[in-house]
Order: C-alpha cells, then structure tokens, then sequence
C-alpha cells in the first residue's frame, strides 16, 4: 500500500486589500501554480511571524471568495479584537503568507434541473460568490436564488457586485434582505425580512424540488436549517456550513 502523499501548502504574497462592507476586509493573494479548487471551497491561511499571537493561534480556516477562474485567491472576513484578525489591517501588498491546499465539500449540485436555494448571512456570503461568478462564466443552466440576509446595506459584502452579477445571468436571482434599517444611514427600497418561509414562498415561486444552502453564523444555519426542516424540507436536500467565530 502506498502512502499518501500530504496536501502541499504555498506561500503566497498579497496583491492588495480593501473593505468589502464595514468591518468586513476582503484580502486577494497570488494565485500559486497549480493551485486547483472548486468554487464553494475553502483553505487554511496562516500569518508568517506575526507581531502578536493568542490562544486561538496564528491560522484561520477560509472560504475562497475568488472564483476558480479568477487570477487571484480572495478572502474576507470579519474584522473582530483577536490577535490574529488585529493584523490583517496592517498587511501591505507584498507581504507573505501561507496557505493550504484547497478543502471542503460545499459546491453546486450537478443536476441543473433542480434549482439552487441559497440562504447566506452576513460573511457566509464568501463560498456563495465563488459558485455565483463560476455558475454565470460557464452559462450553468441552474435556476438559482441567493436569500442574502444582513443588517444594514453597510454590512452586506460585495452587494453591488450581486445586484450587477443579477443582470448578467438571467438564471439568477438576488433576493437581499435588510434586517436592522434602523440603524442605517443608506436608503432600502428592498425586504427588511428575516429569512424565513413566508419571504422564501413569496420569491421561490413554482421552484420543484430545490437544494438549499444555509451559509453563515452558527445561530443562523441553525435556526434556518429549523424552519426548512418544520415545513417539510428533508435533510437530504439542506448543505449546511456555519461560520463560527465571524
């Protein structure tokens, strides 16, 4: 029996970062030689020398935001008072880090007769692009609705780009809902909804035998995964990832 040959990890430089919402910093990265993933996957990037470490260490476990097609590796993330997410600010182009090989089952079904329901809050919106750029470059046939749930429109990553993404791909549907106006400086002519089975029944329409993604904070994949499964949606057809400590 052979023995199995270990994932490779790649260092890598930083290309440039901006704020993808308030308090959310999207990264981009060389994209290494060889370095094959499928959208919705993720990988491990691991901060080189780093000014300040703490008990939750010096790697953090990321979706890839970039689509496979893309020249870059893109990352983002929630800006929080750890040690690790202290110095993603500070990073200048040029600066290396290290990453693993790609991971992770989350992905776009095969079957395009059956639609794509995904059900994204906040940062989990990260994976959902990837498969969004991928879906529309390579014309899938999958009829495809993002419920996209946030705060504010301050909040909600990479929403311009979505709502531009919509009018590219006549199988998408960008349903972004908008759960704390009150405290928003922006106007929102859109839902201000949680996600649940009313605002999915009023935009899902005749959609037959759909497969839901629930992407985001623990508390929301749990209680979303709840609500699908109370009103009839078995297990089978739910693809889950929580995104702990965003």
């Amino acid at each position: 029996m052979s023995t199995p040959t270990p994932n490779p990890d790649y260092l890598v430089k930083l290309r440039k970062q901006f704020p993808a919402a308030e308090g959310t910093l999207a990264l981009q990265f060389e994209k290494p030689a060889g370095f094959d993933f499928v959208a919705g996957q993720a990988m491990d990037l691991t901060l080189l020398q780093p000014r300040e470490t703490d008990a939750e260490g010096n790697t953090r476990y990321f979706s890839i935001a970039s689509a496979p097609h893309e020249d870059f590796l893109m990352v983002a993330t929630r800006l929080r008072d750890t040690a690790f997410k202290r110095q993603l600010p500070g990073l200048e182009a040029g600066a290396e880090v290290k990453i693993s090989a790609p991971g992770g089952s989350l992905r776009l079904h095969n079957n395009p007769a059956r639609p794509a329901v995904f059900l994204a809050g906040g940062i989990g919106i990260t994976p959902v692009r990837s498969i969004l750029l991928r879906a529309a470059r390579e014309k899938l046939a999958h009829r495809i609705f993002l419920f996209y749930s946030n705060r504010r429109p301050e909040d909600a990553a990479f929403l311009d780009e979505l709502t531009i993404l919509q009018q590219e791909n006549p199988h998408f549907t960008l349903i972004a809902t908008m759960t704390g106006m009150a405290k928003s400086a922006l106007p929102w002519n859109g839902e201000t909804k949680r996600l649940d089975r009313a605002l999915l029944d009023k935009h899902l329409g005749e959609a037959k035998s759909p497969v839901y993604y629930v992407i985001g904070p623990p508390g929301m994949v749990t209680g979303v995964r709840a609500m699908l499964n109370q009103t009839g949606v078995d297990d089978d057809d739910i693809r889950a990832e929580d995104f702990g400590g965003y």
